[in-house]
Order: C-alpha cells, then structure tokens, then sequence
C-alpha cells in the first residue's frame, strides 16, 4: 500500500515573497465605540450574505486560567470591517441577532475555540459557520492551516501576521492604528479565502 501523499505548505519564506494581501484601507475600517454605532453597523452587517469573523483576547502566560475574552470581535463584508470592543459585547442584542441570523454565514479560522467564550459575552452560538481550516486542509493537506497559510495557497498573496501584535493587549483601549488594521483584514482575509474558494471549488463546501 502506497503512503498517503499531502500537498506540501509553502514555507514562511515562500509566503514572505509573494504579493501583499489586498487589505481594508483605514476609512473602510470602524472601529465602534457605542451603542448607537453597533445599531448602525448592525444594519449593514445584516444584510449581508456571509461575514468573514474573527475575535481577539489579551494574551494569558498563565496556564488553566481564562482572559476573559474576547476582547475584540471583528465582521467583515466585501467592502468594510466592523469592531466590536469587549465593552460592547456583553449581552448586546444587536449583535447578538447577527451572530445567530441563519440567513448570514459566518467563515473564519479556528471557530471552535470561539464557541464558548462568545456564548458567554453575547449568550448565543456561532450560527451558520464555517471553519476554513478545515476546509483548505481538504485540498490536500496533511494539517489545517491558519488565516496567513490560506491566503498564500488559495489567494497567492502575503498576509503580514506580527507576533508583536498578535499577543498584544487587545482588553486595553483605545487600539493602535496598527492593531485595527491587523485585527480587521483577518476578518476581511477569512472572507476573501471563502469568496474565491466558493467561486473555484464549490464542492468543498458540500460535505
């Protein structure tokens, strides 16, 4: 019996030297700071068909104990990102209603470990979703990969992804310009991995 043959991953080299992912520019980027500004977004958000989602939570160096999180959630459509601070996510039942909406997919990376804590600040499940993990892993791949391998095999573009801001403290308020424009475009890669792979290879999706 022949051993199972994977696709190879590119590298981190590989993935260095293709072309910049095509991300949100700041002004198609909100981060929300009331209610009154998760009302308006919320109207948008519902209309879409699918939101590329994604949340962020302040690092933890101690194991077994909880953050907290998440601290930051993050929707993106085609056009725009919307960000939502823990401070507007306990109990919010406007986005609450998108987070369940069944007429609204939700795909990103990894949702599993975003089940819980978001049952716990909004009081709902994750609904309708896909995990894109999962699904690049079954072009042929040996593991799932996360946001920034995905956009280098199915968009052929580089997602800069800095550990600097990926562990940076996401509960303090406000963001930096640079956690906002980093937080947003992995809601906005998730999206644009789903648009091109639904377009390609639509049988994907099937199982």
């Amino acid at each position: 019996m022949q051993p199972h043959s994977y696709l190879t991953r590119p590298s981190k080299q590989q993935i260095r030297e293709l072309p910049a992912f095509a991300g949100l520019t700041p002004k198609h980027i909100h981060m929300l700071t009331s209610g009154n500004q998760v009302a308006a977004a919320c109207q948008v958000l519902e209309q879409a068909d699918v939101l590329g989602f994604d949340t962020e939570s302040k690092p933890n160096f101690v194991a077994n104990q909880s953050t907290g999180g998440p601290h930051l959630l993050q929707l993106a459509t085609d056009k725009e990102a919307f960000l939502f601070s823990a401070a507007l996510l306990e109990g919010n039942a406007h986005l609450a209603t998108i987070i369940q909406a069944e007429h609204i997919l939700k795909v990103g990376f990894g949702l599993r470990s975003d089940r819980g804590p978001l049952q716990h600040k909004l009081g709902v499940a994750l609904k309708p979703c896909v995990d894109l993990a999962k699904v690049v892993k079954s072009l042929g791949y040996k593991d799932q990969v996360g946001v920034q391998a995905a956009v280098a095999i199915v968009l052929k573009q580089y997602l800069p992804k800095s550990k600097h801001l990926s562990t940076s403290n996401w509960a303090r308020l406000p963001l930096s310009e640079a956690q906002i424009a980093y937080a947003a475009n992995d809601a906005y890669a998730s999206l644009c991995v789903y648009r091109y792979l639904q377009r390609t290879a639509p049988q994907l999706f099937n199982t």
